[in-house]
């Protein structure tokens, strides 16, 4: 008689077995893996290898690099380090990225300039960058886009220029390489600097950042400028804030400025003196344009009349400031159109460098100009135009001015700029304001109760003048 299977040792031949299919799908499962993940991984790199280098981003928006308030300085070092690497390493290369770069700096008409804008997607340099392209300059903007206010008007702005063909590196004035890379490929006639950290009030929560826009950024600019061949004669952007606690009107250019208020214009004037020092030593030419509170449409948000306009809208009080002793706080506010003519007639007007290979073979242009308005208005009187404009009341608060580095009263004499370049401000701030405005409400898309008021006060002036 036949003896029975034996049922244990065939139980376990099937575990044995079971377990070695597991096995070997555990390993297959895990080679297949990583061979996933490699090949993933070598994808990835092929395909940032590839936008790296025939789409480097575009950029029009301002001047240094991304900061706010919440940055230590420890931060801000680590930021600044980690963006120039970030931008040298992948927006300086490139046969594409370089054939931007020349086609945008390339003159379009017989002995035009081939200028660099920093700060090319802010208010100013926005509006300079599209009149030098519109006569026919080569223009290349640097701008870092920072979020001082909001970036996104910025990048507005950044749209608006690429429309006409200006393409703006996207990149801070202290990285080196990038701007090194940027003069080897193009030999810049002029370079017209308003990148800047902007802002009186805003040095008290955030000083390091003026340092390091203002005063390194700058100087980091100079060098580079300094060593190039040609070297550009240069103009850029001082601030009526020099004057500080001068008190003698209408401010000159004769006058005192080793007196500031505020880090914004310590920062400004130390500028002045940087200047200076590299005209003197290397032969740059260096022209140093004084603006008066510059508005007009596309302008900057922190700005009064800028905010004064949303709070009116808003329905939202806004505070009239008084000096200490009681009166009316006044600007020389100044259109941009009027400004950009100025800054286009101190590049016509400036002179060449007399410097090569960072040393200086002769005597070189030094100025320093007043570009506003000649006419100081007083703030109450800005904000009954605006209340004229948007048809809405103003809910005013008079307060007395803080002690937050603000100056209660400019007034610019441009008798200088205009014997040298025929500067002559010719917009009036209700004027300006109306443009603003239109702006402002096309822009934001305010309801049409305001753009009826705008065409009233328009077809009135009309009348008046026919």
């Amino acid at each position: 008689m036949a003896s029975p299977p034996d049922t244990n040792k065939t139980t376990k031949l099937e575990r044995y077995n079971s377990y070695l299919r597991r096995v070997h799908n555990t390993k297959l499962l895990a080679t297949s893996s990583r061979l996933l993940f490699r090949a993933t991984l070598l994808a990835a790199l092929f395909l940032i290898f590839y936008f790296t280098i025939n789409y480097p981003p575009l950029s029009d928006p301002s001047n240094n690099y991304s900061y706010n308030s919440r940055n230590t300085p420890n931060n801000h070092h680590r930021i600044l380090h980690s963006t120039n690497f970030i931008s040298s390493a992948f927006y300086g290369s490139g046969a594409a990225w370089e054939k931007q770069v020349r086609h945008s700096a390339t003159p379009r008409r017989p002995n035009g300039f081939s200028v660099l804008v920093t700060g090319a997607a802010g208010f100013v340099g926005s509006h300079c960058s599209l009149a030098l392209r519109k006569r026919g300059d080569g223009v290349l903007g640097l701008d870092n886009f920072n979020s001082y206010y909001d970036p996104s008007l910025k990048r507005a702005r950044q749209n608006l220029l690429s429309k006409r063909q200006i393409f703006i590196v996207e990149a801070d004035l202290n990285d080196t390489p990038i701007l090194l890379k940027l003069f080897d490929i193009v030999p810049f006639t002029h370079v017209l600097h308003l990148a800047a950290q902007a802002g009186v009030r805003y040095a008290m929560q955030n000083p390091q950042s003026y340092v390091a826009s203002n005063i390194a950024g700058f100087v980091n600019l100079l060098e580079v400028a300094k060593s190039a061949d040609p070297q550009p004669a240069i103009v850029w952007a001082s601030s009526s804030s020099v004057y500080g606690l001068n008190k003698e009107n209408p401010f000159s250019e004769e006058h005192r400025t080793d007196r500031p208020a505020s880090l914004y214009a310590a920062t400004k004037k130390a500028g002045e003196e940087i200047a200076h020092t590299y005209n003197h030593i290397y032969g740059l030419s260096l022209t140093g344009l004084r603006f008066f509170t510059v508005y007009g449409p596309w302008g900057r948000p922190d700005m009064a009349y800028f905010f004064f306009t949303k709070d009116i809208l808003q329905g939202k009080g806004i505070n009239i400031y008084k000096t200490q002793d009681g009166k009316e706080v006044a600007r020389d506010f100044t259109y941009i159109d009027d400004v950009v003519k100025g800054c286009l007639g101190a590049l016509d007007t400036a002179e060449k460098s007399t410097g090569r290979g960072g040393k200086k073979r002769g005597r070189a242009q030094l100025r320093v100009y007043n570009l506003g308005n000649t006419s100081p208005v007083g703030v109450g009187k800005l904000v009954g135009i605006l209340e004229g404009l948007l048809n809405v009341k103003a809910k005013k608060r008079a307060i007395t001015m803080p002690r937050n580095g603000d100056v209660p009263f400019t007034h610019a004499n441009v008798s200088l700029a205009y014997r040298d370049f025929g500067y002559k401000p010719s917009t009036d701030l209700a004027t300006g304001l109306r443009k603003f405005v239109k702006w402002y409400v096309g822009y934001y898309g305010i309801q049409p109760g305001v753009k009826k008021e705008i065409k009233n006060v328009e077809h009135s002036e009309a009348g008046a003048s026919a």
